[in-house]
């Protein structure tokens, strides 16, 4: 489908605060054409606005989750507002929705498949804002799984590119009443049976009341400063790797004797090197215990096994191991 010329957007306030945030993030991350994830919402639309005009090149992607009657012609009907605001291509893929893990899991294994086997090499701008930044963290806080788990979403982790993270959901919302678009209200965006809408709805509102504003923010400049800090330990983790790998394993002396949070990094990374999957905080300080706290216990199994077979982390000879044993 033929594009339409790039539309020519109102210097309102929120055009001006979504398209400054695209350009910056361009400058950064991206020269070129670029893909943006366009639901119908306010969020996407706004960006994909915003794309247009500072990106100049721009293909649209909407995905079908098909979960609802009548997702075609939402997705039909933002592929035209794509169009219309001067993407050069826009493109509908349907997706068939499993149950594994939940709906809302399968639903994004779906999507971010769909767009990656789509995207023809470019990256893909998503239209997160910094609300959906401070539910993130927030989410993560509830897991308590150490720093990691409460960093939140990076502004680029490739293919995906993150434009909005510092700004609010009202400014997208107001860009497109700015600029005459209608967005698609997703009735699973207001149900109370997902966790994140009532954290939306309910805890984050309250929190605002209760803790005086900018609640929002600060769990997002949290998040931004936890990813800093965690990419500086996980480079000096990196380096803890190198030296206690002989390839045999790993030096139980070199290990022990490391801080904590290096360590626990290091062999974090180690065990997703060799396959483990879904690690939890257990697992970590399971298999940190063979090091620092060993009485004779028995090998760790990790995730990562196969029906036939499980992952095992043992003591072995002065080293941790990592290997498959038949179950």
């Amino acid at each position: 489908m033929g594009s339409a010329p790039a539309r020519r957007l109102p210097e309102t306030e929120a055009v001006l605060e979504v398209r400054h945030a695209v350009r910056n993030w361009l400058s950064r991350y991206a020269s070129g054409p670029v893909a943006v994830a366009l639901s119908g919402g306010a969020d996407s639309l706004a960006l994909t606005a915003a794309a247009v005009v500072e990106a100049g090149e721009v293909d649209a992607l909407i995905v079908d989750h098909q979960l609802q009657v009548g997702s075609d012609a939402v997705a039909a009907e933002a592929a035209a507002a794509a169009l219309g605001l001067g993407c050069r291509s826009a493109r509908v893929l349907p997706v068939q929705v499993g149950r594994e893990g939940g709906l809302e899991a399968a639903a994004r294994e779906a999507r971010y498949d769909a767009l990656d086997a789509a995207r023809d090499g470019l990256p893909v701008l998503l239209g997160h804002t910094l609300d959906d930044q401070a539910e993130t963290v927030l989410l993560g806080l509830a897991r308590g799984s150490g720093g990691r788990s409460i960093q939140g979403m990076a502004a680029y982790a490739e293919p995906w590119g993150r434009p909005l993270l510092d700004v609010r959901r009202a400014t997208t919302r107001r860009l497109c009443a700015d600029i005459g678009l209608i967005p698609h209200e997703d009735p699973h965006n207001a149900s109370p049976d997902f966790t994140r809408v009532r954290l939306r709805a309910e805890v984050l509102p309250l929190l605002e009341q209760v803790l005086g504003g900018g609640v929002a923010a600060a769990l997002a400049r949290t998040g931004a400063q936890l990813r800093e800090d965690g990419a500086v330990l996980d480079a000096l983790a990196s380096e803890l790797l190198h030296t206690a790998d002989d390839g045999a394993g790993l030096s139980i002396e070199t290990l022990a004797t490391a801080p904590p949070a290096l360590r626990r990094r290091a062999i974090r990374a180690w065990l997703l090197d060799g396959g483990a999957k879904a690690l939890t905080d257990r697992h970590l300080r399971a298999v940190d215990e063979l090091l620092t706290n060993w009485r004779g216990q028995g090998g760790v199994a990790v995730g990562g096994g196969t029906p036939a077979s499980r992952l095992v982390v043992a003591r072995e000879h002065g080293r941790l191991t990592l290997r498959r044993e038949r179950r």
